[in-house]
């Protein structure tokens, strides 16, 4: 059983866990959702099934549903424990929008079930082995998030570019957060505030701040030695995220100068803009 690779994935309704498993089949993975408790023993030891990796989802809505029971099965198995978080706000949203019923609120509001199921899962949580929060995360993301730690494929370290802006708080899932508001503000230019830093005018502007160049140049002094012992130590995914003030100008522009240098370093890479739209 210690060579057959099983994933336990739970976590908080709402946040993501169909997702998930969706990602895990696409992956090469028997996945089984909302699967009961007292039968994982049994389907980890059919007969004829153990080169077969499996992710089992395992939550609240599961028949026999009970915390540490599961921590008990992940540990029989020795199975790692994936778990699925969000923001409370996040969540409500979500439950408010596809107008489904909170399986901890058949008989309350949303917000109380969501409560009721932070509680019951707070120990669970703490033990998980990976723990994943969607808030800040699309489908995509969630995804190659999970392609990073859990695929066959041949490891390499993928790195996420973010750009963010620091009024709407910084991201859930930033490893490296560097800070380029000491740049000129392209939003106090008439003609550049409505554009944004995929545009040339916006990045010609901050081409022309005396403090890019050097910051980039010890931005990569920086990364250059730090990511390859992020991929001896065994991390396969990692979010440098790029902060300005609203997350449209600058910080965009950054990552995007970043991302060439990256790929020529040898590293899969991804952009995402968190807050461009706002």
């Amino acid at each position: 059983m210690s060579e057959h690779k099983i994933i336990i994935v739970t976590g908080l309704s709402g946040a993501g866990m169909s997702s998930a498993l969706k990602s895990f089949e696409d992956m090469g993975y028997e996945a089984f959702d909302n699967f009961p408790l007292s039968l994982v023993g049994a389907l980890a030891s059919e007969p004829g099934t153990e080169d077969m990796p499996l992710a089992v989802g395992i939550d609240t809505r599961s028949r026999g549903f009970d915390p540490a029971m599961v921590q008990q099965a992940a540990r029989d198995l020795k199975a790692r424990l994936l778990f699925i978080t969000a923001d409370e706000t996040v969540l409500q949203k979500r439950f408010t929008e596809t107008r489904r019923r909170h399986p901890m609120a058949k008989d309350r509001p949303v917000a109380a079930g969501i409560k009721a199921e932070q509680e019951l899962l707070h120990a669970l949580k703490r033990e998980a082995d990976i723990l994943i929060d969607t808030t800040d995360l699309s489908v995509h993301d969630l995804k190659r998030t999970l392609e990073g730690h859990f695929s066959f494929a041949e490891k390499r370290l993928a790195v996420t570019l973010m750009s963010f802006g620091f009024r709407f708080g910084l991201p859930r899932a930033a490893d490296v957060v560097m800070d380029v508001r000491f740049l000129k503000n392209p939003h106090w230019v008439p003609e550049l505030k409505d554009l944004s830093g995929l545009d040339a005018a916006v990045g010609g502007y901050i081409e022309e701040d005396d403090g890019f160049v050097p910051f980039g140049d010890r931005l990569k002094d920086l990364l250059e030695p730090l990511l390859p012992r992020y991929a001896a130590e065994g991390k396969s995914y990692l979010t440098v995220a790029i902060g300005c003030t609203g997350g449209r100008h600058r910080s965009v522009y950054t990552v995007e100068r970043l991302k060439p240098w990256l790929e020529a370093q040898g590293f899969v890479s991804y952009v995402t803009h968190r807050d461009i739209e706002r």
